[in-house]
């Protein structure tokens, strides 16, 4: 099993590496203005091949940032940037853009061929109340000589005093337009590629479906080359499966939206958990099934039901 590299830039960043290429580098604690709701983003993000799968700031919406945890509704504050969705006025742009701050590392390892950050975090309101606090685990591990995986999991706490209702433009009044939790955007020539289900391939009718897991297949300029990022939804997390946010005729972006369609009310002292795997691959939309498959023994615990059930699927994307 190859090893891979974990590099900590105090203060600012972690970076994984394969080998000679850049996995991804996740920016902790980002010099972002109050109006994009800064918050930890990852960009770049890469194959194993290098090609870069992720988009940093695009003109028409500044706050995407390649993979990010953003939430547009959280209570009356807005924690993904930019205006906020107002039934009847539309988007209108507030004083209420909060900030994911970065607290301490919890730890920063490399075992079993795996690298893994954990950090906590403050949520604070643009008035500066704080409303949540988080802790965050980032996980990488090989899969294939052509494919990696992302864990992601996220324990918010609310802190504010008051019950925290978690929604989206969709639960405010704007009919399919649920975004909002774990949320990837894509790059510029990935535009019209394909979204890959458990039912095949296609476009962007898969919006607000009911799925445990959506890949996206896009191209590269210049070289031609094909890619595969794909997100999968664990078991565990409210709202299981979820709808999903998508699109790929505008842009490309995928997000599991888990309040896409219904408010999660987190009361004063609760703790709210969210887990995903995230498989990117040098491969085309054939791979998507496997790819599933691969990135679920990952997410995983083994010795559950579900683990021993993907281990006896046979895919090409087996852990390396």
């Amino acid at each position: 099993m190859n090893a891979l590299e974990i590099r900590h830039d105090l203060g600012t960043s972690v970076t994984v590496r394969d080998g000679g290429t850049e996995l991804f580098r996740y920016v902790y604690q980002p010099d972002t203005v109050q109006l994009e709701s800064p918050k930890p983003y990852i960009h770049p993000l890469r194959t194993r091949a290098g090609k870069v799968v992720s988009l940093f700031r695009p003109h028409d919406h500044v706050w995407h940032k390649g993979i990010a945890w953003s939430l547009p509704h959280v209570g009356e504050e807005n924690f993904w940037g930019g205006p906020t969705y107002i039934h009847g006025r539309f988007y209108v742009q507030l004083e209420n853009n909060g900030t994911q701050a970065h607290r301490r590392v919890v730890d920063l390892d490399r075992t079993d061929g795996a690298a893994t950050f954990t950090h906590d975090l403050d949520w604070t309101t643009q008035s500066g109340a704080l409303f949540f606090t988080e802790r965050r685990t980032l996980r990488a591990s090989l899969i294939s000589p052509h494919a990696w995986a992302l864990t992601f999991e996220t324990r918010m706490t609310n802190v504010s005093g008051t019950a925290v209702a978690m929604g989206s433009p969709t639960t405010k009044g704007r009919e399919n337009a649920g975004y909002g939790g774990l949320f990837w955007r894509g790059p510029r020539s990935f535009t019209g590629g394909h979204f890959v289900t458990e039912e095949g391939m296609g476009g962007d009718e898969v919006r607000g479906r009911r799925m445990e897991w959506m890949g996206f297949a896009g191209r590269h300029d210049e070289t031609d080359a094909q890619s595969l990022v794909l997100m999968l939804d664990d078991t565990a997390n409210p709202s299981h499966p979820p709808q999903w946010f998508a699109r790929t005729e505008e842009f490309a972006c995928l997000n599991p939206a888990p309040f896409f369609s219904e408010e999660l009310t987190v009361e004063d002292g609760a703790t709210v958990r969210f887990r995903y795997g995230v498989g990117i691959a040098d491969a085309d939309a054939s791979a998507a099934p496997a790819l599933a498959d691969a990135v679920r023994r990952v997410l995983t615990p083994s010795g559950t039901p579900s683990a021993h059930a993907a281990e006896s699927s046979a895919g090409r994307f087996g852990t390396e």
